[in-house]
């Protein structure tokens, strides 16, 4: 071996320096124009030859300057507004969900429903009806102020002062009867409401009040309780029947006579056309106490009759298939 071949010290460090280089040395990756972010996408490090999935960061790189899909959930206050909204972003697979709750009913548009069909289980690619459900505009029906104060009182025993408060603060709801619903007599002659309470009032038994009666009531309201008790006695067998009747009159000696109930016209939801409802009255004495109870009739039907008429309005003007019930959770 020639002497000036063998490999001096500083011959091996500049070799190993150039090694180093070579290992360490990294290119920019050149990525095609059309990127399939459907796939991963894999880069191989330097460091210990590691293999990185950079997959989620081309992802949000392509996002940068324009998003892959549509997603969010708008919050809308007019049931027009839901109904332009669905107009501009819909498709061929968009729906309308409602959710009667008389609580907190909503009507809600997912823009990218599902697709129509039963799922495909031999695609080996995934469904090709599914979709993300990502885009969504939901309208909470408002619940208007005077329904909500009915509402809130219905069925609750209340004093004379706080039966007398609350008359004057919504006595603008309460209707007084007509002569054909005081009269309790239906008629072809009669308005088909006016007909709707005479029915409910002959149903329970009921009498229409005024709101002058209950004003009255509630500033000069007495009960005066009688009680008799009477024993009847079989002379034959020796039986004893023992009665116990309690009866309730006036300042004057006369048994009480007052209406059981009422005609209230209130909106259910804010801005609409206003119902007429049936609200019973009753009163319970309790010792030397008397509590007033007012609770409306039938209150369902006038929210169904009132979120129907809603959510029709909003399917006819949007042409999208209407389900009743919550979607599933995007």
């Amino acid at each position: 071996m020639d002497f000036e071949e063998i490999q001096t010290p500083e011959n091996t460090a500049e070799t190993m320096r150039k090694v180093m280089e070579q290992l360490g040395r990294h290119d920019p990756v050149d990525l095609p124009e059309k990127l399939d972010l459907s796939k991963a996408t894999m880069l191989a490090l330097p460091t210990h030859r590691k293999i990185e999935n950079i997959t989620s960061d081309l992802r949000s790189a392509a996002e940068y300057l324009k998003p892959a899909r549509r997603k969010g959930t708008a919050a809308l206050e007019e049931l027009g507004s839901l109904i332009h909204w669905a107009n501009r972003f819909k498709g061929e697979t968009s729906a309308l969900f409602a959710k009667p709750d008389m609580a907190a009913p909503k009507l809600t548009c997912i823009a990218d429903y599902h697709a129509e069909g039963p799922i495909n289980p031999d695609s080996v690619t995934g469904d090709e009806t599914a979709r993300h459900c990502h885009h969504r505009a939901v309208y909470s029906f408002p619940l208007s102020d005077e329904w909500k104060a009915w509402i809130g009182i219905s069925g609750k025993p209340l004093d004379k002062d706080e039966m007398g408060e609350f008359i004057e603060a919504n006595a603008k709801d309460i209707m007084d009867p007509t002569p054909a619903i005081l009269n309790r007599a239906e008629s072809e002659q009669n308005q088909s409401w006016e007909n709707r309470l005479i029915s409910t009032a002959n149903q329970i038994e009921g009498k229409f009040g005024q709101l002058s009666q209950l004003l009255q009531m509630s500033k000069q309201f007495q009960v005066f309780e009688t009680s008799d008790l009477s024993v009847t006695t079989n002379r034959d067998t020796g039986e004893a029947q023992i009665m116990f009747s309690s009866e309730h009159k006036d300042a004057a000696g006369k048994p009480l006579s007052i209406p059981n109930l009422l005609i209230i016209t209130i909106p259910v939801f804010r801005g609409d056309a206003p119902y007429r409802m049936a609200v019973r009255f009753r009163y319970r004495k309790s010792g030397s106490t008397v509590k007033f109870i007012m609770t409306l009739y039938n209150p369902e039907k006038s929210f169904e009759a009132a979120f129907k008429q809603a959510v029709d309005r909003a399917q006819e003007a949007t042409e999208l298939p209407l389900f009743f019930g919550t979607p599933e959770s995007a």
